[in-house]
C-alpha cells in the first residue's frame, strides 16, 4: 500500500496489476464501498481458514475484529503470462503491518493474495497471511519458530 498509485475516478485502469493494486489501497483504506465498484456481482473471496466472503465490506469487518487496524506494504503485484483485463491471474504478495487490538504493533506478517480477474472486475480473491500462526504464538498456543 505504501507504494501503491494514487487512483481516482478519472483515471483508466489499464492493466490486471493496476486494477488489484487500486482496489487493495481502497480497501485497506478501508473504503468496501469505492472498493466494491472493482468486483464482480458474484465475487467469491476464500480468507485463511476457508472463511467465505462474498463482498469487500465483509473483508472490512473481519479485519474490524482481528486488527486494532491493517495495512499492506507491497512487494510484488504479478500476473500470470497472458494476462488482461479481459481474464487473468493476478498475485499479489507483500507484509502486513498494523496493531492488535490490544494496540501493540506488529509489521513483517507475510501475505499472498491470489485474484481472478474477468471483463476488467474481480472475481475471486484468496487471501493467506501469518496472521493467525502469530495469533497462536501470541496465546501461547505454539511457539515461534524464528
Amino acid at each position: 500500500m505504501d507504494n501503491a498509485p494514487e487512483w481516482n475516478s478519472d483515471t483508466p485502469i489499464r492493466d490486471p496489476a493496476a486494477l488489484i493494486d487500486t482496489y487493495l489501497t481502497i480497501l485497506m483504506k478501508p473504503d468496501p464501498d469505492t472498493a466494491r465498484q472493482f468486483v464482480a456481482p458474484d465475487l467469491v473471496i476464500r480468507f485463511t481458514g476457508n472463511r467465505s466472503m462474498t463482498d469487500p465490506a465483509e473483508c472490512t469487518a473481519f479485519n474490524r475484529h482481528r486488527y486494532g487496524w491493517v495495512k499492506k506494504r507491497f512487494e510484488a503485484t504479478e500476473v500470470v503470462a497472458g494476462g488482461t483485463l479481459a481474464r487473468a491471474v493476478v498475485y499479489n504478495i507483500g507484509t502486513l503491518y498494523g496493531e492488535w487490538p490490544d494496540g501493540t504493533p506488529f509489521e513483517g506478517n507475510r501475505y499472498v493474495d491470489r485474484y481472478l480477474v474477468r471483463d476488467g472486475r474481480i472475481t475471486e480473491m484468496d487471501v493467506w497471511n501469518d496472521s493467525a500462526e502469530w495469533l497462536l504464538i501470541r496465546a501461547g498456543l505454539a511457539q515461534d519458530a524464528s
